[in-house]
């Protein structure tokens, strides 16, 4: 085998969708690195919980393919993560509905890795494994990976560029959708191919990204209500952006799919809810601005819960 993964063969890639899974033996585990700077912001990405229909199927591929360690299991919920902390609960659901991208929901959670070298090792990995893969994309603050879970809940795999380049226009970052070099992003990596994969230390959801039916109202809640900050609008409103901190974004929002859509039906396998971290000092000022803006919210322990427009479950936990 050589040395290094060839991406020129990228025609290659056209066939994954029909590519079988092959396993193999455990992947060594990077170094710790720094946390990324998404995570660090005072309010960030904490955890995502799906209602899947095939628990097994699914723990298999996000604990395999994507790289989680299972921290723990119960009769219908596995909960999975990265350094102890839990980033995907997968909740039971067999007779739910397949989701329907018409619907309000997740578009997709994005996996962030520590570092570009990371990146293009899961992807040497992904591709010699067979994984489909939906799209790639330099986005100009990050490169970025997409693929579908076997249930067809949306996944970005992706790495930041160096925040100092990023490019600000009167608080607007300035992102885009380019072709991914993907021959440079692998360049001098080895062909590791094993499976299950394990993410590196430090491996986080640095954003989500959602179906709504209305990006207005989606401005309204995330600005006017949760108190993060528009950070982009796609010149014909279909799609926004929000983050804490000036991190590019912690939330994208599109219609792409979705536009007009409604409450989202409960019996929906997909997105159950997604949660935030936030510091403690910040839930007084939350609090106050979900009750001004007619936020119903509820409340246990260090948890605050509340209800996008479409009657997603959105949920604030101070850290």
């Amino acid at each position: 085998m050589p040395s290094s993964f060839d991406m020129t063969r990228r025609a290659a890639l056209n066939f994954l969708a029909a590519a079988p899974v092959m396993a193999n033996s455990a992947m060594a585990k990077a170094a710790p690195v720094a946390p990324s700077y998404a995570v660090t912001t005072p309010i960030h990405i904490h955890s995502v919980s799906l209602r899947v229909r095939d628990l097994e199927k699914m723990t298999y591929f996000y604990n395999a393919v994507i790289g989680l360690d299972v921290l723990s299991t119960e009769p219908g919920l596995t909960a999975l993560g990265k350094d102890g902390r839990t980033l995907v609960t997968l909740i039971r659901h067999p007779g739910d509905e397949v989701d329907d991208p018409a619907t309000a929901g997740l578009y997709h959670t994005a996996f962030l890795m520590p570092t570009r070298e990371d990146l293009g090792r899961w992807l040497i990995m992904a591709y010699m494994n067979g994984i489909p893969f939906t799209g790639f994309s330099d986005h100009r603050v990050s490169e970025a990976l997409y693929l579908n879970d076997p249930e067809g809940n949306g996944i970005e795999v992706y790495a930041d560029r160096p925040r100092e380049g990023w490019q600000w226009v009167d608080n607007r970052i300035v992102m885009g959708s380019q072709q991914l070099d993907l021959d440079n992003l692998v360049a001098g990596l080895p062909d590791e191919s094993a499976l299950p994969y394990r993410a590196p230390s430090g491996f986080r959801i640095g954003h989500i990204h959602m179906r709504v039916g209305d990006t207005r109202l989606a401005q309204d809640f995330y600005v006017k209500a949760t108190g993060l900050d528009l950070t982009a609008l796609i010149p014909n409103e279909s799609a926004a952006f929000f983050s804490n901190g000036r991190y590019h974004h912690h939330v994208g929002a599109n219609i792409w799919h979705s536009r007009n859509a409604g409450k989202r039906p409960q019996n929906m396998s997909g997105l159950e809810d997604a949660a935030f971290s936030i510091e403690p000092a910040l839930m007084d000022g939350l609090r106050e601005r979900l009750r001004a803006h007619g936020s119903d919210i509820r409340e246990s322990g260090k948890t605050l819960e509340t209800l996008d427009p479409w009657g997603t479950r959105i949920l604030f936990i101070a850290t």
